[in-house]
């Protein structure tokens, strides 16, 4: 952790015990016998704000160097830094290895393991899998950490419409993330599946679509009209519609009842709430969409599965765009059927769909296209009915197919 308002000794001073003497000379000469020895450029009088985040990642690693540590672990460490960068952090990696040191190196990029490391152990689903020796076959690793795959639900059907929205060559950026130069199309009707991992782009492209992320760069293009710099509000008021993951926390209000809720919804622009209709409209919605709760119930009195059913209900009838991310996190099988059985029918009546998801069966059962994500980027845009677990798996590991 570095503690961005300190120089880099205040950094490296932080934390220790009180009960432990220093010499901010002695600490000044060890911060440049360990940046000579390593090849970093660390100022002990710089601020480390001012750092980037390479230079950043040279102070924890410097840090943790002069307390003694024996063991490094690093978690996608080349996730935000250029080029250059990642070659100075490697180099550094096999300078540590050869002194003696053991590096744990968390990554999704297979080049890099490639490259590194001297063995790898793939985990999926909280699971060790295997571990093997450095080189390996790429192919290898692609079937261990994606397969086990059996579909057992039809693929989508969808019959497409025109084009109704076209994204060229998008940037955006906030604290979700960064997608840098995304062109793509969606036509009416159709179901789009994004793949990639956490951080890969797909959470920030989603708010991207759905208006509430303005791109810096690049054009969004719905109805011949360009909207990329649009308020929210015409986002909604032109059928643009976003589900996060993140049900009770983002999704839903915790604190108000489920007619509180339908009130919110029904009632955007109007000056006064017409309470016994939001009841009646709550009582209709809870027995249409199988909710079980009441109308006073409020969002944390509900199960994921229900929670998601309510989000849905809350939906305005007639949407041009649906953003979702992962529809079915957390849902038994039954909800999760439930969810697809009602956005399918969305489909059918000519909303286009767009979610992310991390489980290849429901990107592959029913998706139209699946896009990869990959770095902020779009490497893939392929077929759902003529992919495999394995073609998906190798362009979420960067490897183009």
């Amino acid at each position: 952790m570095v503690f961005l308002p300190f120089s880099i000794i205040d950094n490296f001073l932080a934390g220790l015990p009180k009960s432990r003497d220093f010499d901010r000379t002695a600490v000044r000469d060890a911060i440049s016998d360990i940046s000579q020895e390593y090849g970093f450029d660390l100022d002990p009088d710089a601020i480390a704000s001012t750092l980037t985040i390479g230079e950043r990642q040279q102070l924890e690693i410097a840090r943790l160097l002069w307390m003694g540590a024996r063991v490094l672990i690093l978690d996608e460490p080349t996730t935000a830094i250029s080029e250059d960068q990642r070659e100075n952090l490697f180099a550094t990696i096999e300078r540590l290895a050869a002194s003696g040191m053991s590096v744990i190196f968390v990554s999704h990029k297979l080049e890099e393991i490639q490259s590194i490391c001297n063995r790898v152990t793939v985990l999926r689903k909280g699971e060790l899998v295997d571990t093997l020796a450095v080189p390996c076959p790429t192919s290898d690793l692609i079937d261990l950490m994606f397969g086990g795959y059996e579909q057992s639900t039809p693929q989508s059907q969808t019959v497409l419409g025109e084009n109704v929205l076209v994204l060229d060559a998008i940037s955006a950026k906030d604290e979700n993330g960064t997608v840098d130069g995304v062109s793509c199309r969606f036509s009416e009707g159709e179901i789009i599946g994004l793949a990639g991992l956490e951080g890969a782009g797909q959470r920030i492209l989603l708010r991207s679509i759905s208006g509430l992320t303005n791109p810096f760069r690049g054009t969004l293009n719905f109805g011949g009209e360009d909207i990329s710099h649009y308020p929210y509000s015409w986002y909604i008021e032109n059928g643009f519609h976003y589900l996060p993951a993140d049900r009770e926390g983002e999704g839903l209000i915790q604190g108000l009842t489920i007619t509180e809720h339908f009130a919110l919804a029904e009632s955007q622009g109007a000056k006064t709430i017409d309470w016994g209709k939001s009841t009646q409209l709550a009582e209709d919605k809870l027995q249409e969409y199988a909710i079980r709760g009441t109308v006073n119930s409020k969002p944390e009195d509900l199960s994921g599965g229900n929670q998601q059913r309510l989000l849905l209900a809350l939906m305005p009838a007639n949407l041009s765009i649906l953003s979702m991310e992962h529809p079915t996190r957390g849902l038994d099988i039954e909800s999760a059927e439930w969810v697809w059985n009602e956005l399918l029918e969305r489909s059918k009546s000519g909303t286009t769909i767009i979610f992310s998801s991390s489980d290849l069966e429901e990107l592959i059962s029913f998706s139209d296209r699946i896009l990869v994500c990959y770095a902020g980027g779009v490497i893939g845009d392929i077929s759902a009915k003529s992919t495999t677990p394995h073609d998906i798996g190798s362009l979420i590991g960067g490897i183009r197919i």
